[in-house]
C-alpha cells in the first residue's frame, strides 16, 4: 500500500484539455518542438496537397503550427480555430475563431484543406468534430488529422508536457483507433485517401495520420 501511494504521488496530474493550454500557451512554440510533432509534422506534410491559393483551416490551430506552413506554401487564405483563448493569443494567424471543433463558425462547403494535429484525441467522441469537418470542406476537399497512436496509449505511454510551475502534467487523452476514425468518415462521406504510422527507431508507431477526401 505504502509503494502505491508513493506512486500514485509520484505519477503526473492528468489536466483537461484546456487547462492545460492554458498553462502552456506561452511557451507553446509554433513549430514541431519535440521528436514527436517532428514525425507527426513529417508525415502531415507527405500526405497533404499543394496548399498554395487554397483556403486553409488550421483545425485546434493552439499556436498555429500548421497555419504557419500554409502561410508559407502562399495559402489564399487561413484561417485558425481553436477553444483555447489563451493559445490564441500567442498565435501568428490574421483569422481566428475562439471554437471547439464540434460547432465551427465557418460556412459549409467554405474550405479547401483541413489541417488537424495532435487534437481529437483530446475529445471523449470524435462523431461530431469529424461531422464538422465534413460539413466545412468543399467537395473533393481534403483533410488531414493526426492522432497520439492508439498503440502508445494501450501501452501506457502519455502525452505530457512541462509547465511554467516546474510540474510536468499529463494531458487528458482518449483512443480512438483507425477503425473509428474509417467508419465515421465513411458515414459522412469522407473517403480515408491515406495514412501513416511513423515510429521513432523502427519501435512501435507513435502517431497517427490520416488524410481524407470528401465526396464529390
Amino acid at each position: 500500500m505504502r509503494l502505491l501511494r508513493r506512486l500514485l504521488r509520484r505519477s503526473p496530474r492528468t489536466l483537461s484539455s484546456t487547462d492545460a493550454y492554458e498553462k502552456w500557451a506561452d511557451s507553446y512554440a509554433a513549430h514541431a518542438h519535440n521528436p514527436l510533432m517532428a514525425i507527426e509534422e513529417k508525415a502531415m506534410l507527405a500526405l497533404s496537397p499543394n496548399l498554395q491559393d487554397k483556403i486553409v483551416l488550421d483545425l485546434a490551430c493552439g499556436t498555429g503550427r500548421y497555419a504557419v506552413i500554409a502561410q508559407e506554401q502562399d495559402a489564399a487564405q487561413v484561417v485558425g480555430v481553436d477553444n483555447s483563448l489563451a493559445m490564441l493569443q500567442s498565435a501568428k494567424i490574421a483569422q481566428v475563431g475562439l471554437s471547439t471543433t464540434e460547432a465551427l463558425p465557418l460556412a459549409t462547403a467554405s474550405i479547401d484543406v483541413v489541417l488537424c494535429g495532435l487534437a481529437l484525441g483530446h475529445l471523449p467522441q470524435i462523431d461530431d468534430s469529424m461531422r464538422e469537418i465534413s460539413r466545412v470542406l468543399k467537395p473533393n476537399g481534403i483533410a488531414l488529422i493526426s492522432d497520439f497512436h492508439p498503440f502508445q496509449y494501450l501501452s501506457g505511454a502519455r502525452r505530457t508536457f512541462h509547465a511554467a510551475d516546474g510540474k510536468v502534467y499529463n494531458v487528458e487523452h482518449y483512443v480512438h483507433l483507425v477503425a473509428d476514425y474509417f467508419r465515421i468518415g465513411q458515414s459522412l462521406g469522407l473517403s480515408m485517401t491515406g495514412i501513416l504510422e511513423p515510429s521513432i527507431a523502427g519501435k512501435m508507431p507513435v502517431v497517427l495520420v490520416m488524410r481524407f477526401q470528401k465526396s464529390s
